[in-house]
């Protein structure tokens, strides 16, 4: 059984999600800012966070931070009445997994979830299957029926990542941190050129695709 997370500042809110999810039958543990989330997580095991911004001690932006921070990829699913596209734009480049508006639609955040976690376990396996596609993550190989194919270390963590996400939009500074790391003195057009290799190598590829987002990133899109 998953066990969740819920951050939030407000008691109604809270009561709220943590019936909708137990009703789903989810085990959930709830804490009022990021500061009280952390001192659970020291003690128990979580699957996934609901995150709230808004909140006093630790707001929801420091605590996706501090967490990213520590190479933690704890699904996060950032819950807040901020809707304007530069906060879903900032919650995004922080780290978040998934970015919903207050109010919230519960039938919705409850799909959102599962795919949250069916991705996480995706990346937890090392392996994604798209069709015939398979990337081995141990190997750095990306296969289709007779085909098999070693990529750069670079191209390939670009591609494991975005496909591990399908249709979830990084930014170029959040790939550049998570694949080159944040000291790294290359600038962001460096993912621009790996995507544009990737995507010459796989033309011919129809199981999957990468979409540039004007002004924002890319994304993987299955097409199988």
């Amino acid at each position: 059984m998953f066990h969740i997370l819920v951050v939030d500042d407000d008691k109604n809110t809270r009561r709220l999600m943590q019936a909708v999810l137990e009703g789903d039958g989810y085990t959930v543990t709830t804490a009022s800012d990021g500061e009280k989330a952390l001192a659970v997580m020291d003690s128990e095991h979580i699957d996934l966070v609901v995150l709230d911004i808004m909140m006093p001690n630790m707001d929801g932006y420091e605590f996706t931070t501090l967490l990213r921070s520590t190479n933690n990829d704890l699904p996060i699913l950032m819950v807040s009445a901020k809707q304007l596209p530069e906060d879903r734009k900032r919650g995004f480049i922080v780290g978040t997994d998934d970015y919903m508006t207050k109010p919230v639609d519960t039938e919705e955040m409850l799909f959102r979830i599962k795919a949250l976690l069916r991705r996480a376990k995706i990346v937890s396996e090392r392996k994604i299957e798209i069709g015939d596609v398979v990337l081995d993550y141990d190997s750095m190989t990306i296969s289709r029926k007779d085909e098999r194919l070693e990529l750069p270390q670079k191209e390939f963590l670009l591609l494991f990542k975005l496909l591990s996400y399908p249709g979830k939009i990084f930014t170029r500074i959040q790939l550049m941190d998570e694949i080159w790391g944040a000291d790294c003195e290359t600038g962001w057009e460096t993912v621009t050129v790996h995507v544009g290799r990737l995507r010459k190598r796989f033309e011919d590829w129809d199981e999957f695709e990468i979409v540039s987002v004007r002004g924002l990133g890319y994304k993987a899109v299955k097409k199988v």
